[in-house]
């Protein structure tokens, strides 16, 4: 009787390893896939946002959807679209509750990888003018951005500030290529409308 109790024993504890090093596992895996997408999460949230503090609390909240759904992934698409998707979601979701508060931004952080923090005039600049025109200028481009429809201003970005093509973007949204190919040109339209004005007369 004993040996069959240690026997158990001995038993359960190498199940306990086993499922202890399962665990490991999965956590190792995990700590790779935020490694390899943590750029492009938070790079696509700050494109969204343009807030970096902003952005990083997105990210997180990324990540933790990614790992509380990991295991209803269904490879119908790449991981990466599928987190990509997330992120543009949670972005847009944030965006709702801000209600579209104005973000700092120009044409080329809408369409680049930049910090914005990075290129901020210094307040010392020789030319404050010059300064103070850019702000006014990415302000004007920012609102317009902002009034655009969720989809059109989704499918504008992903395609001028990633360069993903329009068969990836329809993968992401979940709509066809026609699509997003109308999305992008009624953006382009409505920008152009909104901005014409303003930039004939600056």
């Amino acid at each position: 009787m004993e040996e069959a109790g240690e026997m158990a024993l001995t038993a359960e504890a190498k199940s306990r390893s086993l499922g202890n090093k399962a665990v490991t596992s999965s956590n190792e895996l995990f700590r790779a896939l935020v490694a390899e997408h943590q750029d492009m999460v938070l790079n696509t949230c700050f494109r969204f946002v343009m807030n970096r503090e902003d952005a990083e609390d997105l990210a997180q909240e990324v990540f933790v959807e990614v790992h509380r759904s990991i295991e209803s992934f269904r490879e119908e698409s790449k991981l990466s679209t599928w987190i990509y998707r997330i992120a543009v979601t949670k972005s847009l979701d944030h965006l709702r509750r801000m209600k579209r508060k104005k973000r700092f931004s120009s044409l080329k952080r809408i369409i680049g990888i930049n910090d914005p923090a990075e290129e901020l005039p210094s307040p010392s600049g020789d030319n404050p003018e010059q300064a103070l025109a850019g702000k006014e200028r990415a302000g004007i481009l920012q609102d317009a951005l902002n009034t655009l429809p969720d989809n059109q201003k989704t499918a504008f970005l992903l395609s001028k500030q990633d360069g993903y093509t329009n068969s990836e973007i329809a993968d992401i949204l979940q709509t066809s290529v026609s699509a997003v190919e109308s999305l992008i040109h009624r953006a382009k339209k409505n920008l152009h409308d909104k901005l014409s004005g303003y930039y004939a007369n600056n």
